[in-house]
């Protein structure tokens, strides 16, 4: 990889690690719904900002008969379904074992390329599946595995949700042929949208305290939106791209770190053997794409 796609995905790992205490933190200000609707809104403003600087309408962009539909889709599941089940998840679960439980949907893809792109199942995705699902019970359970109490199944239920969801999102977002900043844009407005009337009718739009705000901004800037243009760039520039994307497996990892060094939570030996074994699932699945490409 050159240096320049290097330093990309470095810096999009580390970002992407910051933001399940991000999370956390912002979650003590306000609520998981308005959390979704202010950050959400600032990943929109990022992506209109692309298409105008590529010289592209906005309107035609969002509005077109072609593709309208595809952003109303893509929006009602990616952020609003999403972003909102997930940042419940967190609302309830300790950050060590939402953002493990969420990073299971590298295997729910696999799951729905099968099902929905007509994959061919194979020995590796069946390891992996077991793989994560040993890693699920594990953090569920907090390493009690034999008596299968579970210490919030709601909580546990929402992260795993969340995956599916965002499974779901790839697999649609994958037929749509247009550029990803476009797609993107199209699914940040509407799901702003779509956030704007669940507060509008279910919540409200008031918090407690404005830093709790620059919060939701940072996760609209690095989980949302700048983030994922660094990650592309660096595939971009990679010769490898199925190398330079087991980068991204370093973030779950860094990402404790953060929770244990800044929130202050006690890692648990569950929670990070739950994580290395969706990891370890997740890697055997792509083990011959790293190796083919």
């Amino acid at each position: 990889m050159k240096k320049s796609g290097l330093k990309y995905a470095l810096s999009a790992v580390f970002l992407w690690s910051t933001v399940a205490t991000a999370f956390k933190l912002t979650l003590r200000g306000m609520d998981y719904a308005q959390l979704l609707f202010y950050s959400s809104l600032t990943s929109a403003i990022i992506f209109a900002s692309l298409i105008v600087i590529r010289r592209k309408s906005v309107v035609e962009t969002l509005f077109s008969k072609k593709y309208v539909k595809n952003n109303i889709v893509l929006g009602l599941l990616n952020p609003f379904l999403y972003y909102l089940v997930l940042f419940k998840a967190y609302s309830l679960l300790p950050a060590q074992e939402a953002q493990p439980l969420n990073y299971t949907w590298p295997i729910i893809i696999s799951i729905f390329a099968v099902i929905f792109l007509k994959n061919k199942i194979n020995i590796r995705i069946i390891l992996g599946l077991a793989l994560a699902f040993a890693g699920v019970i594990v953090i569920a359970t907090r390493g009690n595995i034999l008596s299968l109490h579970f210490h919030n199944l709601l909580g546990v239920s929402l992260a795993l949700g969340s995956s599916l969801l965002w499974g779901l999102f790839w697999t649609f977002n994958l037929l749509d042929s247009r550029k990803e900043d476009e797609k993107l844009f199209g699914s940040f407005f509407f799901g702003t949208i779509y956030t704007f009337i669940y507060l509008a009718i279910f919540g409200s739009f008031t918090i407690t305290s404005y830093k709790y705000l620059f919060g939701a901004v940072y996760i609209g800037f690095f989980e949302m939106g700048i983030t994922f243009i660094l990650w592309l760039n660096a595939l971009r520039l990679s010769d490898n791209k199925a190398r330079t994307a087991t980068l991204a497996y370093l973030s779950p990892f860094i990402s404790l770190l953060f929770i244990w060094l800044i929130l202050g939570e006690k890692l648990l030996l569950s929670s990070i053997t739950g994580l290395i074994l969706i990891v370890s699932g997740i890697i055997i699945q792509r083990l011959n794409d790293s190796i083919r490409n």
